[in-house]
């Protein structure tokens, strides 16, 4: 028992730089399902620090059968809003932080389709006024252009 739980305060104090500066944010949203005394809940402490270096880690999460694509950015500002709840029971499972989860991702996503909309429209523009990006293949034979204007004079 003792190997066990000593081998759970390792995991789990390894795995607190995978989160970086949102490190507080994952311990926070982990005591919510009371993980103390960490004697007796470090397995359980310790799988909820998996769930969530998967969920950091692949930025997607499904919900209603649904998969949403989130940052590393979102995922800690619904955990964030989860934090600062006053839950009057502990938490049994991840389905609040989901729909939590799921408004900031279908922001973030609307967010990225305007600005590629504007890039779009910045393109657009360009093109009305003549100007025109150059492909990549002029790109090169401009720079081998360059590379043997270059060996010339020197």
């Amino acid at each position: 028992m003792d190997l066990h739980l000593e081998q759970d305060l390792t995991d789990i104090i390894q795995m607190q730089d995978d989160f970086g500066k949102h490190s507080p944010v994952v311990r926070g949203y982990c005591q919510l399902f009371v993980i103390s005394p960490l004697k007796l809940k470090a397995t359980k402490f310790r799988i909820l620090l998996r769930e969530m270096k998967r969920l950091f880690e692949a930025e997607t999460f499904s919900y209603q059968k649904k998969i949403y694509k989130i940052s590393r950015t979102g995922i800690a500002e619904a955990l964030d809003i989860m934090v600062k709840r006053n839950f009057e029971m502990p938490l049994t499972n991840h389905n609040y932080l989901k729909a939590c989860m799921m408004t900031i991702a279908e922001r973030e996503a609307q967010e990225a389709g305007r600005q590629t909309e504007k890039v779009l429209r910045q393109k657009e523009e360009k093109l009305m006024v003549g100007e025109r990006e150059p492909s990549t293949d002029e790109v090169e034979r401009n720079k081998k252009r360059l590379k043997s204007l270059i060996e010339t004079i020197g």
